[in-house]
Order: structure tokens, then sequence, then C-alpha cells
């Protein structure tokens, strides 16, 4: 395939997951359908089913963004930072900038777990933010050992909690606060 032909197959894709990602937040997955979604992308419906094997895989690909571009932020911010604790502070807030992007928590924690199932959800975050944070608490609590995975686990559905919260109007700050005070409760519990 020329380059030519590779940009060309990229661009539909793209254009693709970015109709879809328009139409999904403004409707809901259940309520948009595959036409809609060729005609926002300006494509035919053979180009739709060519990339994407469904509505659902052309969803998945949607949330695979998303995901990727939340822990890009959260990557970027924290990589400034040279101590574990304010790597996951600054990571914190660069999650909670990522996930005030339009409709990326209703795709991201919503949609997401009800079309893909809780499993293939969780499994995204795994390679994604949660990833990161499970990288960042490794830093921090060398001694958590068996734990550092369900503590990953568990932090990263309270900063979720904590981004659902913060969309419908709950103070960022206190969600801030509240992640450094488990951060720095584990620190100390682990080092007794």
């Amino acid at each position: 395939m020329s380059r030519s032909n590779r940009e060309r197959t990229e661009q539909t894709r793209q254009a693709l997951i970015d109709a879809g990602r328009r139409l999904f937040v403004e409707k809901g997955y259940a309520e948009t359908a595959t036409p809609e979604i060729v005609a926002a992308a300006g494509v035919t419906r053979g180009a739709l089913y060519h990339h994407f094997e469904d509505k659902k895989a052309l969803f998945r690909a949607v949330i695979e963004c998303e995901a990727r571009a939340v822990a890009a932020a959260i990557e970027a911010r924290s990589a400034s930072c040279d101590a574990p604790r304010a790597m996951l502070i600054a990571g914190a807030s660069a999650y909670f900038d990522a996930m005030m992007a339009p409709g990326r928590t209703r795709l991201l924690l919503i949609e997401a777990p009800a079309v893909l199932g809780p499993l293939a959800s969780a499994a995204i975050d795994a390679e994604n933010a949660e990833a990161t944070l499970q990288a960042g608490l490794a830093a921090m609590l060398p001694e958590a050992g068996a734990m550092l995975e369900p503590l990953s686990s568990l932090l990263s559905a309270a900063f979720d909690r904590a981004a659902i919260a913060i969309e419908t109007g709950a103070k960022r700050r206190h969600y801030e606060q509240a992640i450094a005070v488990l951060l720095d409760g584990l620190a100390d519990h682990l080092r007794r």
C-alpha cells in the first residue's frame, strides 16, 4: 500500500472515530445509528465496515483513544516531578483535567462499562491510566508488595468516582485533597 493510500485509510478511520465520538457523546451509544456515523464522517457504510466489524468495535476504538489521551495527559504532567508522591498528586490533577474534556467522563466511566462490559472496560483502563497509577504507587510504596495491584485498582476506582462527582458539580479541590489524604494514609500504614 502506498503512503498516500495508507494516509487516506488512516484519515477515513480517524474520521469515523471522530464522528462516532461526537455522536456517542451527544446521543449515547444506544441511540446512535451507523447511518448517522457514516454521514457525519462523510464516508460510505462500506468504509465503516472495512475499518470496524460493527458499531461496538468503533465504540471500543473511541474508548481506547479517550483512555490513551487521559494516560498521556497524566504522564506528561507527572513526568516533571521528581518525588513519587508529587508525581501521583500531579497525575491526579492531570486526570481530573483530562476528564473535563466534554463527554469523556460519560464515555469512559458510564457508557464503556455498559457497552463493552466491566471487564473489557477495566482492561482498557488497566493498560492506560491505571498502569501509570500503579507505576507511581510502586515508586511511592515499595513495601506494598502483593497489595500493589489491589491498591491500584481501588484507587483507580476512587479516581473514577471522583471524576463523576466533579462532573456533576462537586468541588474538585475537595477530591484532590481526599486523594492526598488517601495516599498519605497508605504510606503511613505500610511503613508501620
